[in-house]
């Protein structure tokens, strides 16, 4: 098992401990901001066995039917998860607002749950932080996606936690009146509810420009045009994309008319090995023309 299914596996243990703690304590409490947490681990989580399923097909050898791989499968759970996401911060606003709007929405279990809270902050940015290490090293979108939502899970968690001590201090007159705020805890939920749609957004855009054979970055075009410039030599119709950790470019390059076969054939595979060890998991079709052939 590689590094990627495990550490899929990992965020996928810890999403499903956290779902029930946070599911007892917010059934328990009546706490709408506990349990919009807990649907927001559970979109994790689903979004953590996608992840999971999708590195395992996408690092499966290219074949007869994807001649160019399966690294767009990651891409496609990258847009699945957005998805998920943006319809877990619609419940979460449904119910925040029905909690807003009924009478006597009455919180318990306030410390308990401000404790389960900062568990679970804890967990997910050490989660977190292991994924995003690896989706960096790996150039994992699904990974990458992944740990953008825990991360975003360790401020709401924190958010609701600091709700749950401001309506338990109250509670315990710590004011200097006696002041209910029990309405704090749909306010909290509102407020994870945007950074959730946020987080939908930005995953969204990042997941789906691949899909649409969007180009390579500035950066790493601009590395194929140094090392074929570095050879003296001139080029046209470049283009490039995208599918989940792999890369692909197109060119003509343009070499003297009398050139031997074997010489231009030597010439395209030193070009198309310096690119590669500048560029990961890079695959290069060099089309070779006539100089000023155009």
């Amino acid at each position: 098992m590689n590094e990627k299914v495990k550490t899929a596996r990992l965020s996928i243990m810890s999403n499903s401990l956290l779902i029930v703690l946070k599911l007892i304590v917010g059934l328990l409490g009546n706490s709408v901001s506990i349990i919009s947490e807990a649907i927001h681990s559970g979109m994790d989580l689903l979004a953590s066995v996608i992840a999971f399923l999708s590195v395992k097909i996408s690092d499966t050898p290219p074949d007869a039917e994807h001649p160019y791989g399966h690294g767009k499968y990651e891409n496609v759970s990258g847009v699945i998860e957005a998805v998920l996401i943006f319809i877990a911060a619609g419940w979460i606003i449904f119910e925040a607002i029905k909690k807003l709007t009924s009478p006597g929405h009455d919180v318990k279990q306030l410390g308990l749950g401000a404790l389960v809270m900062v568990i679970s902050a804890s967990v997910n940015f050490l989660v977190s932080k292991k994924l995003l290490k690896v989706a960096k090293k790996t150039d994992s979108i699904a990974l990458e996606a992944d740990s953008i939502h825990l991360k975003t899970d360790v401020y709401t968690s924190l958010g609701v936690a600091s709700g749950l001590l401001i309506m338990w201090l109250a509670d315990l007159d710590f004011f200097g009146r006696n002041n209910h705020l029990h309405f704090v805890d749909a306010l909290i939920a509102l407020g994870v509810a945007i950074l959730i749609l946020k987080e939908s957004y930005t995953l969204l855009t990042s997941a789906y420009a691949p899909l649409l054979d969007v180009s390579l970055s500035e950066e790493e075009i601009k590395t194929i045009k140094d090392v074929i410039a570095s050879h003296s030599l001139s080029f046209h119709n470049l283009k490039t994309r995208k599918s989940g950790q792999f890369r692909f470019a197109d060119l003509h390059l343009e070499l003297p008319p009398n050139i031997k076969l074997q010489k231009a054939h030597d010439v395209c595979d030193e070009i198309e090995a310096e690119i590669k060890t500048k560029i990961n998991n890079m695959d290069i079709n060099i089309h070779v023309e006539p100089l000023n052939s155009k």
